[in-house]
């Protein structure tokens, strides 16, 4: 079997689908990644279909196209609409090359994520079986139908879903439930990382999409530990926290794997990306989200929802919210009942037989 996947050309798209595409090549079969971008960071044999792709182009091109839509997508209250936009103008560009792909490769399926609607494309024109694999909490049909593509016709259901969220936190039963496994890439953990903490380990994650304003995450962190109990990691700090004297119980290190740290960590305080947001209910680490743009404010109010983290603003990070996130030991509790229902889920490999039987 040959399947084929399909990426947003950016880590947080293309990295969740890394794993069940690891199980369907190890299990005997082909695998292929089209993608553009910093999707060509994912650990696969990739394709580049839309060469010299640049995310931060398309992205000022259709704020300008949408003004009005702005003020609410970066406040993470806008739905579904500019999102639709941005990422239906990104798979205008994708989907020549991902219909060439498809045409050159055979696949019998190909397998794409909700803001990959080039793969529901390809899969309609190349009559094959269309899997759609979620990497978010954000319900994947519904981002999928939001894609605003230039003079196609609406996209067909897919096959199949694959739902990631543990649905205590996401709801949305009816999906083929999949593990989460974190993919986070980044370099081996410095030896100081991988030793055993002292006292209570935060760590902190901003973003891989540059944001249109400033990121003060970090620095208001920074700021708001050296009065707390805690030791606490910025990681790959912005260019306003790394040049500012932090106190002694900060340190900073540069890209490395999220889910790998968390094993050792007491907390984590991050942007809200799902990617982290995942990672972090895998490890059964409480976590602290900053509500921003996108989805992030969706995810933050999710997760503190459930009670297995806290939603706050930027302007709003204390020494007393950090020292509540490592000692409340109600968020802790939930925070690893979801670690333990994630680990009831079945695994990426229970899923192939899954993608083999789909619309048939």
């Amino acid at each position: 079997m040959r399947v084929l996947f399909v990426s947003a050309p950016l880590t947080g798209h293309a990295f969740p689908l890394v794993p069940l595409a690891r199980a369907v090549r190890e299990a005997g079969h082909e695998v292929l990644l089209a993608t553009a971008g910093d999707g060509l960071r994912a650990d696969l044999p990739v394709r580049d279909v839309a060469p010299g792709f640049r995310f931060g182009a398309v992205a000022a091109a259709t704020m300008v196209r949408h003004p009005l839509l702005i003020r609410s997508e970066l406040a993470g209250t806008g739905g579904t609409r500019m999102v639709g936009h941005l990422f239906g103008a990104v798979n205008d560009r994708l989907i020549p090359g991902v219909l060439a792909a498809a045409r050159q490769w055979r696949p019998d399926r190909i397998v794409y994520e909700p803001l990959a609607a080039a793969g529901a494309v390809a899969a309609a024109a190349e009559d094959v079986p269309g899997i759609l694999h979620e990497n978010s909490l954000y319900d994947g049909p519904v981002l999928l139908a939001a894609t605003r593509l230039r003079g196609r016709p609406a996209l067909a259901a897919p096959a199949a879903v694959i739902r990631i969220a543990p649905a205590s936190v996401a709801g949305r039963g009816l999906h083929l439930p999949m593990r989460p496994i974190p993919h986070t890439g980044g370099e081996p953990l410095p030896a100081w990382l991988a030793e055993p903490p002292r006292r209570p380990r935060v760590l902190v994650s901003r973003s891989t999409v540059a944001q249109p304003g400033p990121d003060r995450l970090m620095s208001r962190v920074a700021a708001a530990a050296e009065s707390v109990d805690a030791d606490v990691v910025l990681v790959r700090p912005d260019r306003r926290a790394a040049a500012r004297t932090l106190p002694p119980n900060v340190r900073t290190t540069g890209w490395i794997p999220i889910a790998t740290a968390l094993a050792a960590g007491a907390a984590i305080v991050h942007h809200g990306g799902a990617g982290t947001c995942l990672a972090a209910l895998t490890a059964g680490v409480p976590q602290l989200i900053v509500r921003g743009a996108g989805d992030r404010r969706h995810n933050a109010e999710l997760v503190a929802a459930r009670g297995a983290g806290i939603a706050t603003d930027e302007r709003d990070i204390t020494p007393e919210l950090l020292t509540r996130l490592i000692t409340d030991p109600v968020v802790a509790a939930a925070a690893r009942e979801v670690s333990a229902e994630i680990a009831a889920m079945p695994p990426p490999e229970q899923l192939i037989e899954a993608i083999r039987q789909a619309g048939r």
